[in-house]
């Protein structure tokens, strides 16, 4: 019995220790998923700082009203507020992409705005208190500033209600990032949100350590060590060169743009795939996937389409390129005025005709309301003619056409003379299933427009070449002083924004903006043009004399300039704008959009600043 008895005890013993081990095992693997599933995601640990931030740029703007109200130094309360507005720069990357219309009642221009129901919406946020800070804070100013800063805070609180059920994904996360990125070059570097204080350069750098210090939360030096590595070598210097940029007008924005953020939005979209974190492939005019704003095809041109339906197609194209050369849309019920759309855009002059206002139909020298503008580029604007009046292309054509004094044509007329061609009737057949209509024939024009995107300029390929031979032999001294003065002291890319440098508004481009700058009605600028502009169709006082924008690309062949065709040469219109536009000239315009100020730019400065267009 005993051989027996010691031959069972050890079965036993083998037969538990398993036992044992696999509900330990069990229970490691049960803890370690709990640890798991509580364990914040880095989507997570990046809305945990933002919303930590949030309190930072709460206290600080508490910060700014306890120093009005204990009537600091001029110094000490412009401190305080330079404060507030590096706390928002760390939170401005999410809460722009999150929440655009609270961002906008902190941050946006100190100038009236009217919404889609035409109601004048007053400015505020810290535009409009930087204004009273800066360059001297009186203590007249006082009440005003307290209350700015007061409706500051409460936005801020509306901020932080709105996040707080906001759900974060890590493709939005680095989504907003390098929109982020765009946003320091496009609207940061230019003074366009700090225009009296000019204190840009360290903002821009708070907007960056923010970047930096949420990208940590993806542990990317596990995934790829170098590339790691890189994002932080190319972080630390984009921040160093703006912390150590001492005057505004001094900062190098080209050598920025082109060596750094660039550099730095690539990277991004490197650490994204790299994580495996999708990136968006959505239908927007600047390209989800672009690593840079300066790469190539990075501009949709049919985004501003009303139908998916009504998108380009290469037949289209083809086909709107013959009927924009054909008098045969200038068709009406007494015959033809023999007018293409070509007679005021012509190609060789960059789609315009050189005429200060394109001649009118008839006799007597007539001419039409306003300069022919170019048309390249014109799919990039979210609305189009000079008064913003229709937002598609097709709205436009069919304008013109119709117009008794620039086509003087019948859309209906057309279509009859089109179905009569066989040619036409092919084309229109192979292009859309519907065949002649009066929308097919205005929307094959519209494609052949939206094929006329030309964004390869000297100043472009200069900002894509990695060759420090080859960008050398792209651009001059002058030019490149240029580009410098445009981005910064001259103050134009805060209306002509880059890369577009039109008034299509980065980095989300979703609307165009006019402006009011008081062009004279001749060159000896004695009184302001009559033409009121966008205030004929809205009746608001923030529109009289307000006028789309347009691009400053091509504008060598597109003069002469401004909606009424007043200067005939870029010398002429630099020196307007250097003399603070209609304000300067002593006209008094109110609701000028256009700072008044002027530019006290130099002779030398000049001539860079006009060199530097002609390389557009």
């Amino acid at each position: 019995m005993i051989p027996e008895t010691s031959d069972v005890l050890p079965r036993r013993r083998s037969f538990g220790r398993p036992v044992v081990y696999i509900l330990i095992s069990l229970l490691i693997a049960t803890s370690l998923f709990i640890w798991m599933r509580s364990r914040p995601t880095p989507a997570q640990l990046v809305k945990a700082q933002f919303m930590q931030d949030l309190t930072e740029l709460d206290s600080t703007v508490s910060y700014l009203q306890r120093a009005l109200v204990q009537h600091r130094s001029n110094s000490g309360i412009q401190a305080a507020f330079q404060q507030a507005r590096l706390a928002y720069k760390r939170v401005e990357f999410i809460s722009a992409y999150y929440s655009p219309e609270t961002t906008r009642a902190l941050n946006g221009p100190n100038i009236p705005e009217v919404d889609d129901d035409l109601r004048v919406n007053a400015p505020e946020g810290f535009q409009v208190l930087e204004e009273k800070l800066f360059p001297l804070f009186s203590v007249n100013d006082q009440a005003e500033a307290l209350q700015t800063a007061a409706v500051i805070r409460s936005n801020v609180n509306r901020l932080r209600k709105i996040s707080e059920s906001n759900e974060l994904t890590d493709s939005h996360v680095f989504d907003a990032m390098r929109l982020e990125v765009f946003r320091v070059v496009t609207l940061g570097i230019t003074g366009f949100d700090s225009p009296v204080a000019f204190y840009s350069m360290p903002e821009a750098a708070s907007a960056l350590e923010s970047l930096q210090h949420q990208l940590k939360h993806y542990n990317l030096a596990d995934r790829d060590n170098a590339l790691s590595n890189r994002l932080d070598q190319v972080f630390g210097q984009a921040i160093t060169g703006l912390r150590s940029s001492r005057r505004f007008d001094d900062f190098d924005r080209l050598t920025f743009i082109g060596q750094q953020a660039n550099v730095l939005s690539g990277l991004l979209m490197d650490a994204q795939r790299t994580l495996n974190i999708p990136v968006f492939a959505e239908n927007r005019l600047l390209s989800p996937q672009a690593r840079t704003l300066t790469d190539s095809g990075v501009f949709n041109p049919d985004y501003f389409t009303n139908f998916n339906e009504q998108r380009s197609t290469p037949d289209r194209v083809l086909l709107g390129k013959r009927l924009f050369f054909d008098p045969i849309l200038s068709t009406h019920s007494g015959g033809s005025t023999a007018r293409t759309c070509a007679t005021c855009h012509q190609p060789d002059k960059a789609f315009t005709d050189g005429e200060p206002k394109s001649l009118a139909i008839g006799v007597g020298g007539k001419r039409v309301e306003r300069n022919a503008p170019t048309l390249l580029n014109a799919s990039l604007q979210a609305v189009q003619f000079y008064d913003s009046r229709v937002v598609f292309l097709e709205d436009q054509v069919s304008d013109v056409i119709q117009n008794s004094q620039e086509m003087h044509g019948s859309l209906p007329e057309a279509v009859k003379a089109l179905a009569k061609n066989p040619d036409y009737r092919a084309l229109f057949t192979r292009s859309y299933k519907e065949g002649i209509t009066e929308q097919t024939l205005t929307n094959a024009v519209a494609s052949y427009v939206r094929s006329l995107t030309s964004l390869d300029s000297r100043v472009d390929r200069y900002l894509r070449t990695s060759n420090p031979d080859e960008a050398s032999a792209l651009l001059t001294a002058d030019e490149k002083r240029g580009f410098n003065l445009f981005m910064g002291k001259g103050k134009c890319a805060t209306c002509h924004f880059f890369p577009l440098f039109n008034g299509t508004v980065p980095p989300a481009y979703q609307e165009s903006e006019s402006e009011v700058l008081g062009t004279p009605a001749t060159a000896a600028g004695k009184t302001v043009d009559p033409d009121v502009g966008k205030f004929v169709l809205t009746g608001r006082e923030p529109h009289r004399y307000a006028f789309k924008t347009p691009t400053v690309r091509h504008v060598t062949k597109t003069a002469p300039y401004m909606h009424n065709g007043v200067y005939r040469t870029l010398d002429q219109v630099v020196e307007f704008y250097d003399r603070g536009g209609g304000n300067g000239l002593g006209f008094g315009l109110d609701n000028q959009t256009l700072p008044f100020d002027k530019l006290n730019l130099t002779a030398l400065e000049k001539k860079a600043l006009v060199a530097f267009m002609e390389a557009l």
